[in-house]
Order: structure tokens, then sequence, then C-alpha cells
């Protein structure tokens, strides 16, 4: 079964309040390195329990939809932000691909 984390857009007002939030919801660990490059490295590890960067996971094959709630708002409030999430996400399934991998992250928006 797929899943599906929400994100909520307002929530979002800098980066500290970025990576606050997609920390929260994906259980990122104590070490995190607040960048984009932390992210794409805890993201990329969702279908790998055993790595510890998330406290929620997929199975292999699956894939976990980021719902950004707001995301209109998110948009053009922080449009580097919101930009980035979409760049990265595209990066940890090109990653995960180019060692043989499924791909793990989808994006949906709820305006």
């Amino acid at each position: 079964m797929n899943s599906i984390v929400r994100i909520e857009g307002k929530n979002i007002t800098d980066w500290d309040s970025f990576y606050l939030e997609f920390k929260e919801k994906f259980g990122f660990p104590d070490f995190f390195g607040r960048n984009m490059n932390g992210w794409i490295d805890c993201m990329s590890s969702l279908n790998e329990p055993d790595d510890q960067m998330t406290s929620i996971h997929c199975e292999k094959g699956k894939v976990i939809t980021i719902q950004i709630e707001s995301a209109a708002e998110f948009k053009k409030t922080c449009p580097e932000q919101f930009e980035a999430l979409v760049e990265c996400t595209a990066f940890v399934n090109w990653r995960l691909i180019e060692v043989g991998e499924q791909p793990v992250l989808a994006l949906s928006y709820n305006v």
C-alpha cells in the first residue's frame, strides 16, 4: 500500500520552518543537518528502515506521496523552498533509479 504524508504549506515560511515541518512529519534523526543534502539523504532511505533516517517507511517498489496542503500559498510565500522541494524530490527518485531501485516519492498539491 502506498502512503500519503501531508505537509502543511502554511507552516512553511522560511528554510527553518521547511526543515522543521519535514523533520516532524517524516521523523528525521536529531543529527539531520537542516539542509537539502541532508533532506535528500533522509528521503533516499525511505525504503531502508535499517538506515534509521526516517520514522516512516515504505516497502521497496512502493511510493510515499507528499501531499502539500495550501500549495499555492506555500509556492507564493516561499518560492525557493517550493522549487527545492520539486527538484530534490526528483533527485531522490533519480538517485534510486541509478542504482536499480524504484522511485519512492511522489508530489501532490492541494491548493
